[in-house]
């Protein structure tokens, strides 16, 4: 069975575009220099214009949960896994899955991205544990 694919939109294009390309990217706001995630078409805290720009990559675990339960038969054979909150280094959050066994996973912990392709018009970023 097929996972359902998320499909981009003129806002978000530039966001999935850098997901093929292996590059996780956020918006950055030139009038008050603050990232933002996610995409919006101006700066959530002034109204200026935003820009794409190429994020670190790098992160912390704020809070997660353990799927156990498949929400799809799509998603059957990878429970349980772990979806968490992430903090950015540049400061937005997201909301990802993280690649770990279960018995490691704990808030505060630094993660990284990695790409996961899901077809050719889809790559879906995904987060490991740093050691």
């Amino acid at each position: 069975m097929l996972k359902n694919l998320p499909v981009p939109t003129p806002l978000t294009a530039p966001y999935w575009e850098g997901c093929r390309a292996g590059e996780l990217r956020i918006q950055y706001c030139q009038v008050c220099e603050r990232h933002q995630f996610y995409p919006r078409s101006v700066c959530a805290e002034c109204l200026g214009s935003v820009d794409w720009v190429a994020a670190s990559g790098k992160g912390e675990v704020v809070s997660y949960t353990v799927v156990r339960l498949a929400v799809s038969e799509a998603y059957a054979e990878e429970v349980p896994y772990v979806v968490a909150l992430i903090r950015l280094a540049e400061g937005p959050q997201l909301m990802s899955q993280v690649d770990c066994e279960i018995e490691q996973i704990a808030t505060g912990r630094s993660v990284e991205v990695y790409f996961d392709v899901w077809s050719d018009e889809v790559t879906i970023p995904k987060f490991r544990l740093v050691s």
